[in-house]
């Protein structure tokens, strides 16, 4: 099995609320971005400005150039994985690219674990709750709050590195999810659980199941149709 892990870091200064929704602070613009294939390239994704420095949002162009490779590897036979990455990365990929329906294609093939895990248990969960359950000893570096900070103070190499070792955990928990058949986590209470997951799906693959049920739940949980709501209508209306 052959997979391509990526991430990308926001430039946008905000400070987020408890249980407020990101979204309110969309949209946002690109850092950098990071890919790691499972043989072991590494390669970060960012614009520089007219002296070589890091530029504090990436280019139009080379968001499309980032796009063109994520596709160009699912094309060439790997699985393009991302934690989240049909809301999040993928959305501001196809957005500062200028090309959503592209991302949206790109999107529909990508394995994201956390959807999938949503999809059945009817909340998301973080990857470094993941990481933790399943033994993965590399550890986050930082906050994703920091990161748009740090960046625009100039301490590049700290986001470069911390973008890469987010890549790095899910590419290790990608072959763990994929070997043990299921995801474990930590739960809010400090306890481990664990959910089946038989086969790793694509995004595609998962809106072919049934919306999770979340009749359980005490207030108004996190909507499939949230997840889907950047895609181009056209793009969802060609699945079968």
């Amino acid at each position: 099995m052959k997979f391509l892990g990526f991430d990308i870091e926001i430039s946008d200064l905000f400070d987020l609320k408890p249980g407020e929704d990101l979204r309110k602070y969309a949209p946002f613009h690109i850092s950098v971005a990071a890919t790691v294939d499972s043989e072991g390239k590494e390669t970060l994704w960012y614009s520089v400005d007219e002296h070589g420095t890091p530029a504090v949002e990436m280019t139009r162009a080379k968001a499309q150039e980032l796009l063109a490779h994520l596709q160009a590897a699912q094309q060439a036979g790997y699985m393009l994985c991302a934690w989240n990455g049909l809301n999040f990365d993928l959305r501001w990929i196809g957005h500062n690219a200028g090309d959503l329906e592209r991302a949206a294609r790109v999107a529909l093939s990508l394995y994201d674990p956390m959807f999938q895990f949503f999809n059945q248990r009817g909340f998301p969960v973080g990857l470094e709750a993941v990481g933790r359950a399943m033994g993965v000893k590399q550890g986050k570096l930082m906050d994703a709050a920091q990161a748009p900070r740090e960046w625009r103070a100039g301490n590049y190499q700290r986001v470069m590195d911390y973008v890469l070792t987010d890549v790095r955990i899910l590419n290790q928990l990608v072959a763990a999810i994929a070997r043990e058949g299921a995801i474990r986590w930590i739960t809010q209470r400090g306890t481990t659980d664990r959910e089946l997951i038989p086969r790793l799906k694509t995004v595609a693959e998962v809106l072919r199941d049934p919306e999770p049920d979340q009749s359980w739940m005490r207030g108004p949980g996190l909507k499939r149709r949230m997840f889907l709501d950047w895609l181009p209508k056209q793009i969802l209306n060609e699945l079968p």
